[in-house]
Protein backbone atom coordinates (compact mmCIF):
# COMPACT_ATOMS: atom_id res chain seq x y z
CA UNK A 1 0.00 0.00 0.00
CA UNK A 2 3.16 2.47 0.65
CA UNK A 3 6.01 1.00 0.03
CA UNK A 4 10.03 2.16 -1.37
CA UNK A 5 10.80 -1.37 -1.12
CA UNK A 6 12.44 -2.81 -4.06
CA UNK A 7 10.28 -5.96 -3.38
CA UNK A 8 6.95 -4.20 -3.67
CA UNK A 9 7.97 -0.17 -4.30
CA UNK A 10 3.92 1.40 -4.72
CA UNK A 11 3.04 3.41 -7.73
CA UNK A 12 1.65 6.81 -7.37
CA UNK A 13 -1.70 7.39 -8.51
CA UNK A 14 -2.93 10.66 -9.20
CA UNK A 15 -0.93 14.50 -8.65
CA UNK A 16 2.47 15.62 -10.39
CA UNK A 17 3.86 12.83 -9.78
CA UNK A 18 0.74 9.94 -11.29
CA UNK A 19 2.26 6.97 -12.68
CA UNK A 20 6.02 7.24 -10.76
CA UNK A 21 7.24 4.99 -7.47
CA UNK A 22 7.26 6.26 -4.72
CA UNK A 23 11.09 6.05 -4.96
CA UNK A 24 10.81 8.40 -7.72
CA UNK A 25 8.63 10.65 -6.21
CA UNK A 26 11.54 10.96 -3.24
CA UNK A 27 14.29 11.05 -5.50
CA UNK A 28 12.92 13.77 -7.39
CA UNK A 29 11.80 15.98 -4.50
CA UNK A 30 14.28 14.82 -1.76
CA UNK A 31 14.49 13.98 1.94
CA UNK A 32 12.34 17.67 2.74
CA UNK A 33 9.47 15.56 2.16
CA UNK A 34 10.08 13.27 5.63
CA UNK A 35 10.29 16.03 7.30
CA UNK A 36 12.94 17.00 10.03
CA UNK A 37 12.01 13.84 12.43
CA UNK A 38 12.85 11.87 9.10
CA UNK A 39 16.69 13.27 8.87
CA UNK A 40 17.99 9.95 10.97
CA UNK A 41 16.56 8.02 8.41
CA UNK A 42 19.41 6.64 5.63
CA UNK A 43 16.13 5.64 3.93
CA UNK A 44 12.19 5.76 3.53
CA UNK A 45 11.13 4.43 6.94
CA UNK A 46 8.12 2.99 7.04
CA UNK A 47 5.90 0.29 4.77
CA UNK A 48 2.34 0.05 5.59
CA UNK A 49 0.48 -2.82 3.79
CA UNK A 50 -2.88 -5.05 3.79
CA UNK A 51 -2.55 -8.93 4.91
CA UNK A 52 -5.14 -11.12 4.17
CA UNK A 53 -4.63 -14.98 5.61
CA UNK A 54 -6.55 -17.43 4.08
CA UNK A 55 -4.18 -20.42 5.53
CA UNK A 56 -1.77 -19.45 8.72
CA UNK A 57 0.90 -18.22 8.28
CA UNK A 58 4.92 -19.50 9.14
CA UNK A 59 6.21 -18.78 12.37
CA UNK A 60 9.03 -16.05 11.87
CA UNK A 61 10.88 -13.43 13.69
CA UNK A 62 12.51 -10.29 12.45
CA UNK A 63 15.90 -8.87 13.95
CA UNK A 64 16.40 -5.18 15.35
CA UNK A 65 17.94 -2.39 13.25
CA UNK A 66 21.31 -3.49 14.53
CA UNK A 67 21.66 -6.92 13.77
CA UNK A 68 20.12 -6.55 10.20
CA UNK A 69 22.01 -3.64 8.89
CA UNK A 70 25.61 -5.70 9.78
CA UNK A 71 24.37 -9.20 8.43
CA UNK A 72 21.53 -7.93 6.05
CA UNK A 73 21.94 -4.49 4.99
CA UNK A 74 18.48 -3.60 5.93
CA UNK A 75 17.04 -1.63 8.83
CA UNK A 76 15.37 -4.05 11.53
CA UNK A 77 11.71 -4.86 11.58
CA UNK A 78 9.61 -3.75 14.15
CA UNK A 79 5.84 -3.87 13.56
CA UNK A 80 2.17 -3.22 13.86
CA UNK A 81 -1.12 -4.56 13.68
CA UNK A 82 -4.64 -3.45 13.39
CA UNK A 83 -7.06 -6.20 12.84
CA UNK A 84 -9.69 -5.19 10.46
CA UNK A 85 -11.66 -8.64 10.40
CA UNK A 86 -11.14 -11.99 11.87
CA UNK A 87 -13.19 -15.31 11.97
CA UNK A 88 -14.69 -15.78 15.68
CA UNK A 89 -12.47 -17.97 16.31
CA UNK A 90 -9.43 -16.49 14.90
CA UNK A 91 -5.71 -16.66 16.94
CA UNK A 92 -2.59 -15.34 15.87
CA UNK A 93 0.81 -16.25 17.90
CA UNK A 94 2.90 -13.90 19.68
CA UNK A 95 5.91 -14.29 21.76
CA UNK A 96 5.95 -17.17 24.11
CA UNK A 97 3.69 -18.44 26.76
CA UNK A 98 6.43 -18.48 29.20
CA UNK A 99 9.56 -17.91 29.12
CA UNK A 100 12.33 -20.85 27.95
CA UNK A 101 15.96 -20.93 27.39
CA UNK A 102 18.09 -20.90 23.76
CA UNK A 103 18.36 -25.07 24.26
CA UNK A 104 15.07 -25.80 24.44
CA UNK A 105 13.40 -22.96 21.87
CA UNK A 106 16.59 -24.92 19.48
CA UNK A 107 15.04 -28.50 20.21
CA UNK A 108 11.88 -27.46 20.02
CA UNK A 109 12.56 -25.69 15.87
CA UNK A 110 14.53 -29.16 15.15
CA UNK A 111 11.80 -31.29 16.34
CA UNK A 112 8.70 -29.24 15.00
CA UNK A 113 7.41 -28.85 18.34
CA UNK A 114 7.21 -25.57 18.80
CA UNK A 115 3.59 -24.52 18.84
CA UNK A 116 3.07 -25.59 22.50
CA UNK A 117 5.09 -23.21 24.19
CA UNK A 118 4.03 -20.31 22.38
CA UNK A 119 1.06 -17.57 22.89
CA UNK A 120 -1.72 -17.68 21.45
CA UNK A 121 -3.99 -14.49 21.30
CA UNK A 122 -7.42 -14.05 19.86
CA UNK A 123 -8.40 -11.90 17.61
CA UNK A 124 -11.30 -9.18 16.86
CA UNK A 125 -12.02 -6.48 14.81
CA UNK A 126 -10.12 -3.30 15.99
CA UNK A 127 -7.73 -5.17 18.13
CA UNK A 128 -3.88 -4.15 18.18
CA UNK A 129 -0.43 -5.49 18.38
CA UNK A 130 2.63 -4.53 18.77
CA UNK A 131 5.60 -6.77 17.48
CA UNK A 132 8.43 -5.43 18.37
CA UNK A 133 11.64 -6.71 16.57
CA UNK A 134 12.83 -10.04 18.53
CA UNK A 135 9.25 -11.34 18.83
CA UNK A 136 8.30 -14.67 17.21
CA UNK A 137 5.36 -14.54 15.67
CA UNK A 138 2.71 -15.45 12.87
CA UNK A 139 -0.85 -14.52 12.08
CA UNK A 140 -3.55 -17.22 11.63
CA UNK A 141 -5.81 -17.96 9.29
CA UNK A 142 -8.88 -15.75 8.65
CA UNK A 143 -7.93 -12.90 9.50
CA UNK A 144 -7.09 -9.43 7.95
CA UNK A 145 -5.66 -6.85 9.27
CA UNK A 146 -3.52 -3.87 8.25
CA UNK A 147 0.84 -3.84 8.76
CA UNK A 148 2.49 -0.59 9.61
CA UNK A 149 6.65 -1.52 9.83
CA UNK A 150 10.06 -0.55 9.19
CA UNK A 151 10.88 -0.39 5.57
CA UNK A 152 12.35 -4.01 5.89
CA UNK A 153 11.81 -7.38 4.19
CA UNK A 154 14.40 -9.85 6.48
CA UNK A 155 12.46 -12.37 8.08
CA UNK A 156 13.48 -15.63 9.61
CA UNK A 157 11.19 -18.78 9.32
CA UNK A 158 11.48 -21.18 12.27
CA UNK A 159 8.59 -23.33 11.75
CA UNK A 160 6.03 -23.25 8.65
CA UNK A 161 3.32 -26.82 9.21
CA UNK A 162 5.23 -28.92 6.76
CA UNK A 163 4.63 -26.85 3.78
CA UNK A 164 6.42 -27.65 0.51
CA UNK A 165 6.94 -25.68 -2.27
CA UNK A 166 6.48 -25.97 -6.14
CA UNK A 167 9.74 -27.90 -6.04
CA UNK A 168 8.60 -30.23 -3.65
CA UNK A 169 10.81 -29.53 -0.54
CA UNK A 170 10.01 -28.20 2.80
CA UNK A 171 10.79 -24.36 2.85
CA UNK A 172 13.99 -22.93 4.33
CA UNK A 173 14.60 -22.76 7.82
CA UNK A 174 16.57 -19.47 9.40
CA UNK A 175 17.42 -21.64 13.03
CA UNK A 176 20.78 -19.97 13.48
CA UNK A 177 19.60 -16.33 12.59
CA UNK A 178 16.62 -16.82 14.37
CA UNK A 179 18.74 -18.18 17.67
CA UNK A 180 20.62 -14.85 17.44
CA UNK A 181 17.63 -12.56 17.36
CA UNK A 182 14.66 -14.14 19.19
CA UNK A 183 13.88 -12.47 22.71
CA UNK A 184 12.29 -16.21 24.33
CA UNK A 185 10.90 -14.16 27.53
CA UNK A 186 7.26 -13.94 28.02
CA UNK A 187 4.99 -12.37 26.00
CA UNK A 188 3.69 -8.65 26.94
CA UNK A 189 0.67 -7.54 24.72
CA UNK A 190 0.21 -4.27 26.37
CA UNK A 191 2.34 -1.42 25.21
CA UNK A 192 1.30 1.72 26.86
CA UNK A 193 1.11 3.67 23.84
CA UNK A 194 -1.63 6.19 25.26
CA UNK A 195 -2.78 8.32 23.24
CA UNK A 196 -1.37 6.81 20.21
CA UNK A 197 -2.37 3.56 18.75
CA UNK A 198 1.36 2.07 18.20
CA UNK A 199 3.98 4.36 19.58
CA UNK A 200 7.86 3.57 18.97
CA UNK A 201 11.45 5.10 17.45
CA UNK A 202 10.24 4.42 14.23
CA UNK A 203 6.60 5.09 13.54
CA UNK A 204 3.31 6.94 15.23
CA UNK A 205 0.22 5.39 14.55
CA UNK A 206 -2.87 7.22 15.05
CA UNK A 207 -6.61 5.92 14.45
CA UNK A 208 -9.53 8.09 12.91
CA UNK A 209 -12.93 7.32 12.75
CA UNK A 210 -15.45 9.27 11.08
CA UNK A 211 -19.07 8.45 11.35
CA UNK A 212 -20.29 10.30 8.42
CA UNK A 213 -23.11 11.81 11.06
CA UNK A 214 -21.93 13.65 14.21
CA UNK A 215 -18.15 13.39 13.07
CA UNK A 216 -17.80 13.71 9.26
CA UNK A 217 -14.93 16.15 8.95
CA UNK A 218 -11.47 16.37 10.76
CA UNK A 219 -8.95 19.34 9.95
CA UNK A 220 -5.21 19.49 10.65
CA UNK A 221 -1.58 20.73 9.64
CA UNK A 222 0.84 19.38 8.36
CA UNK A 223 3.98 21.26 9.66
CA UNK A 224 7.54 21.01 8.98
CA UNK A 225 8.26 17.83 11.35
CA UNK A 226 7.08 15.04 9.63
CA UNK A 227 4.98 13.74 6.51
CA UNK A 228 1.24 12.18 7.15
CA UNK A 229 0.72 8.78 6.20
CA UNK A 230 -2.88 7.92 5.84
CA UNK A 231 -4.51 4.57 5.11
CA UNK A 232 -8.03 4.07 4.92
CA UNK A 233 -9.26 1.16 6.21
CA UNK A 234 -12.63 1.22 5.32
CA UNK A 235 -15.16 4.18 3.85
CA UNK A 236 -15.07 6.54 1.08
CA UNK A 237 -15.10 10.52 1.06
CA UNK A 238 -12.75 12.99 0.23
CA UNK A 239 -9.20 14.22 1.17
CA UNK A 240 -8.07 17.56 0.45
CA UNK A 241 -4.38 19.03 0.78
CA UNK A 242 -2.31 22.17 -0.80
CA UNK A 243 -5.21 23.45 -3.09
CA UNK A 244 -6.02 19.65 -4.11
CA UNK A 245 -8.93 17.14 -3.82
CA UNK A 246 -9.49 13.18 -4.13
CA UNK A 247 -11.92 11.02 -3.72
CA UNK A 248 -10.76 8.06 -1.05
CA UNK A 249 -12.02 4.26 -0.74
CA UNK A 250 -11.05 1.60 1.59
CA UNK A 251 -7.59 0.39 1.25
CA UNK A 252 -5.98 3.03 -0.26
CA UNK A 253 -3.33 5.16 1.01
CA UNK A 254 -2.26 8.94 1.08
CA UNK A 255 1.03 10.79 1.52
CA UNK A 256 0.83 14.14 2.47
CA UNK A 257 4.13 15.58 2.20
CA UNK A 258 5.79 17.55 5.25
CA UNK A 259 5.42 21.18 5.22
CA UNK A 260 2.11 20.58 2.93
CA UNK A 261 0.16 22.94 5.38
CA UNK A 262 -3.98 22.74 6.08
CA UNK A 263 -5.52 19.16 5.58
CA UNK A 264 -8.75 17.94 5.90
CA UNK A 265 -10.62 14.44 5.49
CA UNK A 266 -14.51 14.28 5.28
CA UNK A 267 -17.02 11.28 4.34
CA UNK A 268 -16.91 8.44 6.71
CA UNK A 269 -14.27 6.35 7.04
CA UNK A 270 -11.78 4.22 9.71
CA UNK A 271 -8.75 5.32 9.32
CA UNK A 272 -4.54 4.91 10.95
CA UNK A 273 -2.29 7.61 10.36
CA UNK A 274 1.30 6.95 10.72
CA UNK A 275 3.71 10.10 11.26
CA UNK A 276 7.66 10.03 12.45
CA UNK A 277 8.49 10.96 16.06
CA UNK A 278 10.92 13.11 16.87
Amino acid sequence: VLSCHPDGPSVIENGAYAGKTLREYLEAEGKAVLGKNGAKFTDFPILTKLIDARDNLSIQVHPDNAYAQKYENQYGKTEMWYIMDAAPDAFLYFGFEHEIGREEFERRIREDDLLPVLHQAPVHKGDVFFIEAGTLHAIGKNILLAEIQQNSNVTYRVYDYGRVGKDGKKRELHIEKALDVTNCRRAEEDTHCYPHVASCPYFTVDHLVLDGKTMKKICGEVGEDSFLSILFLSGEGEISCAQASFSYRKGESYFLPAGSGSFAIEGECDALITTLPA
